[in-house]
């Protein structure tokens, strides 16, 4: 990742087994260490932000793009592409500010080469990725597995474990 100024990683397995889960069990776990967290999520679906009939989708539908929605607890920022292609991770970057964070935690781009942390759950039966995904650094799991060296095997079910695992391998 050319355009990643501070440490990301990425969270990749099949649909259902949890991903957004363990990140909203992860992000509280980082933040109570004082690690600020950015989050970058790939949707396969035409996100839409704004709601018709509201000033601002009537704004971005006139043609302006970017529109910026303030209030006096939050902002986003909606882009329009011009070309409608799956988004670049490293492009993607360039419009995130990281000036204040200390990690980018990313769920999906799971193409992009960038560390990344495969959950398993036995029951969906989904094959591991990352025999054929050599950015994968760990496996959390609901099961014991025999991984090969030096992929690290975490508990699924245990987000404090993973998170000590990540301020060790990526901020210390």
């Amino acid at each position: 990742m050319n355009n990643a100024k501070i440490p990301i990683l990425g969270f990749t397995a099949a649909s259902g087994t949890g991903k957004t889960t363990l990140l909203t069990q992860l992000i509280p776990s980082l933040k109570v260490q004082g690690l600020r967290i950015g989050l970058i999520k790939h949707s396969h679906h035409n996100i839409q932000i704004d709601q018709p009939g509201k000033d601002s989708y009537r704004l971005r539908e006139a043609g302006a793009s970017p529109v910026m929605l303030v209030s006096s607890h939050r902002r986003a920022i909606i882009t329009e592409f011009e070309e409608i292609k799956e988004p670049v991770l490293d492009e993607q970057l360039l419009a995130f500010d990281q000036s204040h964070l200390d990690l980018i935690l990313v769920e999906g781009f799971k193409q992009s080469r960038f560390p990344k942390i495969e959950l398993h759950r036995q029951a969906l039966t989904s094959p591991l990725r990352y025999p054929s995904d050599p950015d994968i650094v760990a496996v959390a799991s609901d099961v014991q597995l025999d991984l090969p060296s030096p992929l690290t095997l975490l508990d699924l079910n245990q987000p404090e474990h993973i998170a000590r695992f990540i301020i060790d391998r990526f901020l210390s």
